[in-house]
């Protein structure tokens, strides 16, 4: 792939340093647009805006770089890209660096993931890149020289049209890292929590708590590979449909 034209997207804000250091090390590889939301959109899942305009400013990003802040969602800041404000189409979309991970079932919240993912339901590929580590004063050295080699993968062996890459990375240094794997979204949930407050007007309102709760074994998943200080790098889709039960949905009697 040729100077191969790259959009980059986020959910924490067209001025995030994650975003930041993704178009540092993607600008070495070819052409970039930034186009991504105007303040923080974390765990919007695949929202779109309907209904509500959508507003985008211009603004110079470093060296040259133009970005577009885009007032709404991850989802929103791709489809605009690729609708409106792009010339021409995208030879490779990129999310992140999100500050924070985005493994397990924290995949169907994400924002980061969405904006990859609406690229890959257009037929674009996409990789989404996450650190595990939620503050915006991290180092992200280690980040960016995971980015930048599989960057240099997705160029040299080019992704499929619609291939979606979730990749996360662990919060370490590169002499601590233990390398890279392939592996798939491990099993468990958020146990939520209400925690219930009232306001100077007397009315209730809740903050939404709650942790992690892991339900997987297996030594082939993202969270084993993170707890492991392993890269995780698990390829994704966006058909939901589950094809193991249609053989025994089909044996439903379905007449009325």
């Amino acid at each position: 792939m040729k100077n191969p034209h790259i959009l980059i997207s986020n959910d924490d804000g067209i001025h995030a340093p994650g975003i930041l250091a993704l178009t540092s090390v993607a600008k070495e590889f070819g052409q970039v647009t930034v186009v991504a939301p105007d303040s923080p959109q974390s765990a919007m899942g695949h929202a779109i805006s309907i209904g509500k305009t959508l507003r985008v400013e211009r603004e110079e990003l470093f060296d040259g770089i133009v970005g577009y802040a885009c007032s709404g969602t991850p989802a929103d800041c791709v489809k605009l890209a690729t609708g409106m404000i792009m010339d021409e189409k995208p030879d490779l979309i990129l999310s992140g660096i999100n500050h924070g991970s985005n493994s397990s079932v924290s995949t169907i919240y994400s924002g980061t993931l969405s904006a990859a993912r609406e690229g890959a339901i257009q037929g674009f590929p996409a990789i989404g890149f996450s650190l595990t580590k939620f503050s915006h004063e991290a180092d992200l050295t280690t980040a960016k020289a995971v980015v930048r080699h599989l960057i240099s993968q997705a160029i040299s062996q080019p992704l499929g049209p619609g291939q979606c890459l979730n990749v996360n990375i662990p919060y370490l240094t590169l002499d601590e890292l233990q390398g890279m794997r392939i592996t798939r979204q491990a099993m468990g949930q958020w146990v939520e929590e209400f925690d219930q407050r009232v306001d100077p007007f007397g009315q209730p309102y809740y903050w939404l708590t709650g942790k992690f709760q892991l339900e997987d074994e297996g030594q082939d998943t993202d969270e084993y590979a993170l707890r492991n200080g392993f890269v995780s790098i698990t390829p994704m889709q966006h058909d939901l449909t589950d094809h193991s039960k249609l053989p025994i949905m089909n044996q439903w009697d379905l007449g009325l």
